[in-house]
């Protein structure tokens, strides 16, 4: 009888890996709160991806940790491209800003592809008498240590732009860390914070609305949402950059056919026309690269956000 069961049991375990991959419902694991340019991105690619693989395919946020409660789970998950990782630079970030980070960005994660790019904005509310970044200096300046900026979590790139731009500036403005994109974001609408850096698919509507006031991009290019408003470097500080991608990671050891399947549908939703145009309604472009290419650019990320944590003294704590 137990024999029996065995042999049952085990075909059915050969039957499950017979069949095409995929054959169940899919997750992305996100390390945010809902609200935010990672969940809203996530949840634009798992529509369309559902559409082209014929399963479902459902957002879990687990914020928390700095993304790391998402970042171990997935890093932990079985290797059979079901449970996959919807991420940011934040899990490169983390590498250098948690000593003991619970898993390695390299050997713990297989690159599927990149989704999307964008960057972020430096907003203030529109209570606050700033129009410019020179202003709002001034004012950091003649109140050291009473400005708040926000980020959605310690390790996030909203975090470390706060941090470039206090090194750049030679201001004291304090980090108030949130628990996701959405309280931060929340925050400083109320005026509790009194700027941040945020990405434009989250903050468009309300700088639109007048309720914030974006000053300036952190990055190499102006924003097509936004085009009027300056590069930092154009309003005359240097050296805050701070790009941002949206992209999909699976345990190392998932097979590459699976993998390869992933990023194929992955390049196929982030360049179909619908796709496209949200995208470009919330200043992010579309990128969908290689496994090969997010590998080679993960390594690179966590080697350049190491060089800006030790330069920033930027803390998990």
């Amino acid at each position: 009888m137990r024999i029996a069961f065995l042999l049952i049991a085990l075909l059915a375990i050969v039957d499950a890996c017979a069949q095409p991959y995929p054959n169940r419902p899919l997750r992305f694991v996100v390390g945010f709160t809902p609200g935010g340019g990672v969940d809203i991105n996530a949840r634009l690619l798992a529509a369309k991806m559902s559409e082209l693989l014929g399963q479902q395919v459902v957002v879990e946020n687990k914020p928390g940790a700095g993304t790391n409660i998402a970042n171990e789970l997935v890093a932990k998950s079985a290797p059979d491209g079901y449970t996959l990782l919807f991420t940011s630079p934040a899990v490169a970030i983390n590498m250098s800003l948690y000593r003991n980070a619970p898993y390695d960005a390299l050997r713990d994660f297989a690159g599927v592809a990149v989704f999307s790019e964008s960057t972020n904005l430096l907003v203030v509310p529109a209570s606050l008498p700033v129009r410019s970044v020179k202003e709002l200096i001034a004012m950091a300046k003649q109140r050291p240590g009473t400005l708040n900026y926000s980020s959605a979590g310690q390790g996030t790139t909203q975090h470390l732009a706060g941090e470039l731009f206090k090194l750049r500036t030679g201001t004291d403005i304090v980090h108030v860390p949130y628990k996701g994109s959405a309280p931060s974001l929340t925050a400083l609408i109320a005026g509790e914070v009194q700027l941040s850096f945020v990405n434009p698919v989250a903050v468009g509507p309300h700088v639109k609305s007048g309720r914030l006031r974006a000053l300036a991009v952190a990055g190499a290019k102006r924003t097509a949402l936004f085009p009027d408003v300056p590069m930092m470097e154009e309003a005359g500080v240097e050296g805050v950059e701070v790009p941002l991608w949206y992209g999909l990671l699976a345990p190392k050891a998932t097979p590459r056919d699976i993998v390869r399947t992933l990023a194929n549908a992955v390049g196929r939703a982030a360049h179909s026309d619908e796709t496209r145009r949200k995208l470009a309604q919330d200043g992010a472009e579309p990128v969908g690269s290689t496994p090969e290419d997010f590998d080679a650019q993960l390594g690179d990320e966590i080697a350049r956000w190491a060089e800006v944590v030790k330069v920033s003294g930027a803390k998990a704590d």
